[in-house]
Parts: structure tokens; C-alpha cells; sequence
């Protein structure tokens, strides 16, 4: 390791290939882009503790807009940062200043990770036109050369999307009060390989985790001025190197293998990693933000910039700046990102944050943009799941729906519809039918099937279920922006109560609730989402936006009380019945139609009385609804249950009220069973319906499976 001590030779031409700064076995090489840069000054630290630089070199050479040198006899373990030379000139979109030090964006580690302070501001303050002529060498963010990993293993789950469940989570807060782990280990990487934790996803039918950002990020100044911390970490300073926050010995190296064991203790379980991560925007802000990285290396070339006004950023992401994925350099940085996340360190897949900003061209968004076709053609990342919030803030950028094949997309009418369905809200069904048929009305018009929706009813980013059913307001006080952040549009209910409660029919209808919801998910065809924590019923207390709450507010309670416990039982048999029969998870979009070789359609719908629904009759009874999905006996379940070629009953009753269903009839020398019914969910025995009449009690969700007939036959009438 050159760490400890700076390099002092004299540095050869190098290659102006791969960008960063790299390990060849003979020295290190350094290649750095900038278009419009006329110098680049690599600056060697013997420590991160170094207020300034203790060796400063100019790369010797330039080809094609990338500076280059060889630093030969060099080690990994070099600390170092960037001084680039060039205009200041705001007026053309120049912000060079060689008093910043600047991150290498390619770096696999940071040796110092940042804290904001004044020297980092890009423009004086006093002179708001001119640069900021103090020093941040002592502050800055530093890199660290890092060797070459031999590539993750082949042992992939490769989790086909029909058999996938994701459970998001964030890496400090789920395991931070497990008591089953050691200490060292609670909210780390290495807690989330364990035997406990890997035990739960697995009793959740769990197949993938998806992380919530775990690269370097930036603190926003005026998060650092008030004493608080974006702890969910949407505001990047890094692609590459993964955060020591969440590693056990808080270390750049140790964070990256730490990492990498994750990744591959979790396939030896057959349990995917996915990443959220975030190339829509980084953490340098707006044009009074701060100049770590990007902005001082080419603020031209790496940003969106107003055509009227190239001083000015244009900010589609509603972070004060949005990365020009449309130039070749940029869409390299992603790319060459992603294949180290992949390559290196093992993951499986990525939820892309703002996905729309991703494929914005000067004439907006365009499903065939450079990143979303080059991600499409790369031999490696096309292997790997894709996954899209498909909006953004800026003009025309909600895009559910207009991604390209090979793409999954977070399906936020999934949510709201269900949420409202269960809400009592009418004129519901209709969109209702859709969403649980697998959106075709979104996602056909891509040539892609059900498995394009990414059905989700919480997610990081607003109400916990229990919060949910517990609050019709946001509660988040705590957050400091005297509750003035977050979304007001939640459609949630609080059954009666604003939050907390020991009122015995307002928990009793929560608990039911939460359970319609889940079933909705879980039954839906599509690709589930999961929330870590609402298995447990976790709350944060009605806060809706707590990304820089980190206590036990956020964290899972792994002891809950008997709701929690009730409720992690439910979710557990969802996820059984979901992977036990196949005609819940379907490749392609329901038609209503027979197929070749079946007797009865694959999809009819019901009014409750038994009447097959009408083109006109989808206004009609609002809050009921029954689905009867044919079975398929030639597809397989997942995880090795036996498969199921049942005819399914889908049941939904969101009238408050009680009702008499009749039921369409089975096929022949078959009977209608109860598999599950959320108003009765601690029902034991299966119950066989000797009639094809069944009362739905009031706000429940109920399946009912077609079976072979048995020896005794039970009551069928509640």
C-alpha cells in the first residue's frame, strides 16, 4: 500500500484509458475527462487527515479531451483529488477554479469523506459573479486507488421476474435492533447475510432485496447547518465506492469487500441484490451549491444547461441540477459504474431514482435516449434486472408506461388505485380490474406483459402500512421544515382515529385493512413490492418523509407485539399462495379469451349476484368484485412447492357492508375452497363450499380455490 507514504517519481504519458485512476500491475494510471479544461493537476495526500496536498503533478499528456499519466511503481492505496485549470466563466457554463480540490468521479474509494464547509461554495459570496477563491484542500472530498477485484462469482440466483418478490429496505435501519445479531454487525452489510435475517426473507417468500442508496453521499449544506444527515442517501457524491457507514469496521476497503461477501453469502441463499441508485442529479445543488466534483472537472459537459441562459442549470429532478445523460462522457460514467457494481461487487440489479431524467434529450424524454439504449445493448447490464421510477419533476416527465422493453417499472396507479379502492373512494373499478390484471392499458403499448408492473402499496418514500390505516395527515414535525415536506396526497385513512389508539374496533378494522392491502399486492399480477417493516406493522409515527430521521422512529422493531406478530404470519401465507399457483403470476396480459386447448377463459368477471360483467356495467356495486382466473396445470411454482392448476376466485368487497356472493361454478368434480380471508385470518381449516353461495363480510379481500372433490364435505355457509 502507497498510502502511508506519497509517491516521488516522475510520471510517464500513460493511456488515456479506462477513466480514473487504476492499478496495471506496474504503476497506477490516471485518465481524467474534461472537455473544456486546459490543465489537470493530480494532487498525492499521505493521509486523509492532510489539510493540503503534499505532492502536486500535472498530468503530462491529453488525447481526445482526456488528461493522462502513468505513475509508475505506484500502489493501491494512493490517496489523491484533482485541481482542474480552465475558464470561469458562468456566461458559457464554466466553472473551473484550481483553489477546489475535486473528486475523480471514477474513484472506487473514498479515503475522506466530506463534511460541508464555506470552502466548498463555487461562487464568492460577496461577489456572486466570481469564483470562490478560498482553499478546500483540508475538507474535500479525496479519492483512493483501489486494485482490480477477480470477477463475482457465477453462483447468480438469476430469479426470473415471474417468480421475483422484492423487499426494499434501507441497510442501517433493518438490522439496527435485531438482538440476534452482534453488535458490530447490526445495521451493516455483513448483518444482512446472517442466518437470522436470510431465515425471514425466506419465511417472506423474499427473492430480492433492494437497497436503498448505498454510495457516498453528500450531506445538503442546509441539512449540515441544523445538525441533520440525508440518511436515506438520494443526494450522490459517488458512483462507484460504497459507503463505510453501513460497514462493520467503517473502512473504504473494508466497505467494498465487506460488500461483495453480502452479495455472495445472499446467492448461496438464492436471494438477489438490487440497488437504488441515483444518476438523475448529483450533490453539488444549484448554481449557490457546491463544487465537490462534476461541476469543478466540466460543468458544461456533465450538466443540463439552460440553452437561454448556460449560467443557469436546469433542474428536472427538483435537486438544483439534473446529469446530461445524453453526452457520451456521462452516459460512460453510468455505465462504467455499473458494471464495477456488477462485476465487482456482485449485485444483481438496479432501481433507477427518476429514471425519466435518464432518458432526457434536448426534445425530452425519448425511450430510445443514448443510457437507456446503451444500458439495452451492454453485454452485461442488459443481463441484469432494470427496474424505473419512471417520472421525474420536470416538463412531461411522468413516463409510467413509456419505457422500453427489458425494463420493470414502479407502478404508482397500482398504489393509488388500491389505496382508494380499500379508502371506500367510487368509481374505482374499472381501473381496479386493470391494475389487477397487470396494468394492460400502461404497459402493452411497449410490447411488454404484466411483468412490466412493479405493484407496490408502501415504499420508502411516504406512509408505512401501519401509518397508512393509522393517519390521514402527514406528522413530519420532526423533520424540521415545520411540516411543510413530504406529500399531501396519501389517500390514506385512519379508520376513525388520527393515529395512535387502543379503541378496540379501530384497531380491528387497521388490522383488516392492512391485511386487504397486502392480499391486493400479493394476489395482483405483476411484480410485488415489499416494505421492510410493515410485516411487523413498523410506524413512524404518521411521518411520510423521514429521510433524515436515523432512530428507532425508522428502525424495525424485531420483537413486535401480537399485531406484529399476527400480521408477519399473514404475509407469509400470501407469499405460500402466490408462489403455489402459477395463474397469479402470469407472462402475459389476461385476455378474457380461451386459449388454445382450455375450456373456459382465461379471466371472467362478476358481479356479485353471479352476472358475468358488461362492457357498460363496470359503474355498477362500485366496492365489489369477483375475478375468476382459470388455471394453467403445465406452468411450474416457485421455490419447488408443488405447482397448482386450480381455477382461482378473486373476492373484494369494499362496501362496508356484508354480502351474499354467488359463486360462478367450479369445473366438474370439483369445490370451491377458502384459502384465504382477510376478515378471518386465523381460519385453520380450509373450508369446503358444499354451495356455490358465500357471505363476504363487509371490507375484505377472500381466494377461493378450485379443488378436487373430497371424501367429507364441511359446511359451506357462514
Amino acid at each position: 500500500m502507497s498510502g502511508s507514504s506519497v509517491w516521488t517519481g516522475r510520471p510517464l504519458p500513460g493511456r488515456p484509458w479506462p477513466l480514473g485512476a487504476s492499478f496495471d500491475g506496474a504503476g497506477i494510471n490516471v485518465a481524467v475527462f474534461s472537455a473544456h479544461a486546459t490543465r489537470v493537476d493530480l494532487c498525492l495526500f499521505e493521509s486523509p487527515d492532510d489539510r493540503h496536498e503534499v505532492r502536486r503533478i500535472s498530468l503530462p499528456c491529453r488525447t481526445d479531451d482526456v488528461f493522462h499519466g502513468h505513475l509508475p511503481g505506484a500502489l493501491p492505496g494512493l490517496i489523491y483529488g484533482l485541481r482542474v485549470h480552465g475558464p470561469f466563466a458562468p456566461e458559457a457554463g464554466h466553472l473551473f477554479n484550481p483553489r477546489k480540490i475535486v473528486l475523480d468521479p471514477w474513484a472506487r474509494g473514498l479515503a475522506r469523506h466530506p463534511v460541508w464547509t464555506p470552502s466548498m461554495q463555487t461562487f464568492d459570496p460577496l461577489h456572486p459573479d466570481r469564483p470562490d477563491q478560498r482553499d478546500d484542500a483540508a475538507d474535500a472530498p479525496l479519492g483512493l486507488v483501489v486494485a482490480d477485484l477477480e470477477p463475482a462469482e457465477h453462483g447468480r440466483p438469476q430469479t426470473p421476474w415471474d417468480e421475483t418478490l422484492i423487499y426494499e429496505l434501507h441497510v442501517g435501519h433493518f438490522t439496527r435492533r435485531h438482538p440476534g445479531l452482534p453488535e458490530r454487525l447490526r445495521g451493516t452489510y455483513a448483518g444482512l447475510a446472517t442466518e437470522p435475517v436470510i431465515q425471514h426473507l425466506h419465511e417472506l417468500g423474499v427473492t430480492a432485496i433492494e437497497l436503498l442508496p448505498v454510495a457516498h453521499r453528500f450531506d445538503e449544506p442546509r441539512l449540515t447547518r441544523s445538525g441533520r444527515t440525508n440518511v436515506w442517501g438520494y443526494n450522490p457524491l459517488s458512483f462507484f465506492a460504497p459507503d463505510p457507514r453501513f460497514s462493520s469496521d467503517h473502512t473504504a476497503l473494508g466497505a467494498i469487500h465487506e460488500f461483495r461477501a453480502m452479495t455472495r453469502a445472499l446467492h448461496q441463499h438464492h436471494i438477489e441484490v438490487i440497488l437504488d441508485v441515483v444518476f438523475n442529479h448529483s450533490c453539488e445543488g444549484g448554481r449557490e451549491g457546491v463544487s465537490l466534483s462534476l461541476r469543478g472537472l466540466d460543468n458544461a459537459t456533465f450538466y443540463h444547461l439552460d440553452p437561454a441562459d448556460l449560467s443557469q442549470l436546469l433542474d428536472f429532478t427538483g435537486c438544483g441540477n439534473s446529469l446530461n445523460l445524453a453526452h457520451p462522457r456521462a452516459v460512460q460514467l453510468v455505465l462504467d459504474a455499473l458494471r464495477w457494481w456488477v462485476e465487482g461487487l456482485g449485485v444483481d440489479g438496479f432501481r433507477f431514482d427518476l429514471a425519466s431524467t435518464m432518458g432526457r434529450t434536448r426534445d425530452g424524454f425519448d425511450p430510445r435516449a443514448p443510457l437507456l439504449v446503451a444500458l439495452d445493448q451492454d453485454p452485461v447490464l442488459s443481463r441484469v434486472k432494470r427496474i424505473a421510477e419512471p417520472w421525474d419533476v420536470g416538463p412531461g416527465g411522468y413516463q409510467l408506461g413509456g419505457f422500453p422493453a427489458g425494463w420493470v417499472e414502479w407502478n404508482d396507479q397500482f398504489r393509488d388505485t388500491a389505496r382508494r379502492f380499500w379508502r371506500g373512494d367510487t368509481g374505482l373499478r374499472a381501473p381496479l380490474v386493470s391494475r389487477l390484471a397487470g396494468s394492460q392499458d400502461i404497459f402493452a403499448g411497449s410490447g411488454r406483459g404484466p411483468l412490466a408492473s412493479l405493484n407496490f402499496i408502501t415504499c420508502h418514500d411516504g406512509f408505512t402500512l401501519h401509518d397508512l390505516v393509522s393517519y390521514e395527515q402527514k406528522h413530519n414535525e420532526l423533520n424540521g421544515e415545520n411540516n411543510k415536506d413530504g406529500t399531501d396526497t396519501n389517500n390514506s385513512f385512519n379508520c376513525g382515529h388520527e393515529g395512535k389508539t387502543e379503541e378496540p374496533a379501530v384497531v380491528a378494522q387497521r388490522r383488516l385493512q392492512s391485511r386487504n392491502l397486502l392480499a391486493t399486492l400479493m394476489l395482483a399480477q405483476g411484480v410485488p413490492m415489499l416494505l421492510a417493516g410493515d410485516e411487523l406493522g413498523r410506524s413512524q409515527n404518521g411521518n411520510n418523509n423521514a429521510y433524515v430521521l436515523d432512530d428507532k422512529t425508522v428502525s424495525l422493531d424485531w420483537e413486535p407485539d401480537q399485531e406484529g406478530q399476527d400480521l408477519l404470519h399473514f404475509v407469509r401465507r400470501l407469499a405460500v399462495l402466490r408462489r403455489r399457483h402459477p395463474a397469479l403470476r402470469r407472462k402475459e396480459f389476461l385476455t378474457g379469451r380461451r386459449q388454445r386447448g382450455a375450456s373456459r377463459p382465461d379471466v371472467e368477471w362478476f358481479e356479485f349476484d353471479g352476472r358475468p360483467i358488461s362492457g357498460g356495467d363496470w359503474g355498477l356495486a362500485e366496492g365489489m368484485l369477483l375475478a375468476r382466473f382459470a388455471g394453467d396445470s403445465g406452468a411450474l411454482a416457485a421455490d419447488g412447492l408443488a405447482a397448482s392448476g386450480d381455477d382461482l376466485l378473486l373476492i373484494l368487497n369494499g362496501d362496508p357492508d356484508a354480502h351474499l356472493c354467488r359463486l360462478p361454478p367450479p369445473p366438474s368434480g370439483r369445490f370451491w375452497r377458502v384459502e384465504l380471508d382477510t376478515a378471518a385470518p386465523h381460519a385453520r381449516v380450509r373450508r369446503h363450499l358444499r354451495c356455490q353461495r358465500l357471505l363476504v363480510r363487509g371490507q375484505s379481500c377472500l381466494l377461493v380455490v378450485a379443488q378436487a372433490l373430497p371424501h367429507r364435505i364441511g359446511t359451506g355457509q357462514r
